[in-house]
C-alpha cells in the first residue's frame, strides 16, 4: 500500500524528535572520511584479515578470522560488519568467521539497486562460493536476518544451519504505528525525505535509533557508534541503509512465494524479549521442521552486545550440534 502522506508527515515529525535538530551540531573526530584500503587496524579482531572481491557483478568487502567449519555472519541496519567484532573473537577458535559489509554500507561498493533481499541473498552466495567452498553455516542479525532468511529458501545446498536473530521475516513486520508498529518503516522508506532530514546529524540518528532499540542502553558503545556512522555519514551511506527498507514491498512478495515449502536445515530463531521476542519463531515454526528457539530475556534488538555471553554460547552450541 502506498505511503500514505499523513503517515509520512507523522514519521518525519518523529525522525526531528529523536534527531533533536539544533542550530550547531557536535560530531565526533572519528566521522573522518572512510578509507576505501579497509577498516583500521585496531578495528579488526585477533588475527582477522580484511579482504575485497569482485562478487555478483560488486566489490564487496569482508573480515576473515579463525579456523575450522565456515560461519557465515551477517549484520543489519545502522550497522557493518564491525558488529561481529567480539562474537568473531569469541568463536574463531572454532570456526573460520566471514563477516562481510552487506551491499551499499561499509566499504561493500554502493549501488544504485540491488537492495532486495533476493540480490543481497545473491551476494552472499557468492561469497560463500568464494570463500567458504560453496558451503556455509549462516547467521543474520536483522536486514542481514531477511537475506539469510531468503538464501536458505533459494539455495538450501549453500546452508548447513541457519540462524536468525532478532529479525522479522519479510512480510511479517507490523508497519502500522498506530497500531502498535514501528514509525521509522515508513520514514525510512519515503523517497529523499529521510536523506534531507538526516543530512549532516547521521550519527545522531543513527545513535538514537540504536538506543531506541536496545534494552541495554549503554551495551553497544559510543566508538561503535562512531564506527557505524562514519560509514553512514560517508557520501551514500544514509541512502543505501534506507533503501534496505524501501525493497521491503518486493521482499514481501519474495516471501510470500516460499509459502508452503519448508526449510531442510536446522535453524535457531534467537532474539531479545525486548526486541522481536517471541514473533520470530512463531513465524519460522510452519516452515523449520528443526527449530531451536531461544529468547534473551535481558535485552532488546542488539541481542549479540546486549547479551554477549549468552549469545556466543548459544550459537557455538547450535552451530556445533
Amino acid at each position: 500500500m502506498p505511503i500514505q502522506r499523513r503517515d509520512l508527515l507523522r514519521s518525519a515529525a518523529r525522525a526531528s524528535v529523536a534527531l533533536g535538530i539544533l542550530p550547531e551540531l557536535v560530531t565526533s573526530p572519528a566521522l573522518a572520511a572512510v578509507s576505501n584500503s579497509g577498516p583500521d587496524a585496531g578495528t579488526l579482531p585477533p588475527g582477522a584479515v580484511s579482504r575485497f572481491a569482485p562478487l555478483n557483478g560488486i566489490r564487496l568487502h569482508y573480515v576473515v578470522a579463525g579456523s575450522g567449519p565456515p560461519l557465515v555472519l551477517l549484520h543489519g541496519w545502522p550497522q557493518t560488519w564491525a558488529a561481529w567484532r567480539n562474537t568473531m573473537a569469541a568463536l574463531s577458535d572454532r570456526f573460520t568467521v566471514i563477516a562481510p559489509d552487506l551491499r551499499g554500507l561499509g566499504l561493500s561498493e554502493r549501488t544504485v539497486s540491488g537492495y532486495d533481499k533476493r540480490t543481497i541473498a545473491e551476494d552472499i552466495r557468492a561469497l560463500i562460493d568464494h570463500e567458504a567452498g560453496g558451503r556455509a553455516s549462516l547467521l543474520g542479525h536483522d536486514m542481514g536476518g531477511k537475506a539469510a532468511y531468503v538464501l536458505a529458501h533459494r539455495h538450501p545446498d549453500r546452508v548447513s544451519r541457519l540462524a536468525l536473530v532478532d529479525c522479522l521475516l519479510p512480510g511479517t513486520e507490523n508497519m502500522d504505528s498506530l497500531r502498535g508498529g514501528a514509525w521509522h518503516y515508513g520514514f525510512h522508506m519515503a523517497p529523499d525525505i529521510p536523506e534531507m532530514l538526516t543530512a549532516g546529524r547521521e550519527r545522531d540518528y543513527v545513535r538514537e535509533q540504536i538506543r531506541a532499540w536496545s534494552h541495554r542502553k549503554e551495551a553497544i558503545t559510543e566508538e561503535a557508534i562512531d564506527e557505524y556512522a562514519r560509514h553512514y555519514a560517508s557520501p551514500g551511506g544514509m541512502s543505501a541503509g534506507f533503501n534496505y527498507y524501501r525493497a521491503l514491498r518486493d521482499d514481501a512478495a519474495l516471501a510470500a512465494s516460499f509459502r508452503g515449502k519448508s526449510l531442510a536445515m536446522p535453524v535457531l530463531a534467537i532474539a531479545g524479549r525486548y526486541g522481536v521476542g517471541s514473533r520470530l519463531s512463531d513465524a519460522l515454526k510452519i516452515e523449520a521442521g528443526d527449530l531451536t528457539t531461544v529468547v534473551v530475556e535481558e535485552s532488546g534488538h542488539f541481542v549479540a552486545e546486549e547479551a554477549p555471553d549468552a549469545f556466543q554460547r548459544t550459537v557455538a552450541q547450535f552451530m556445533t550440534a
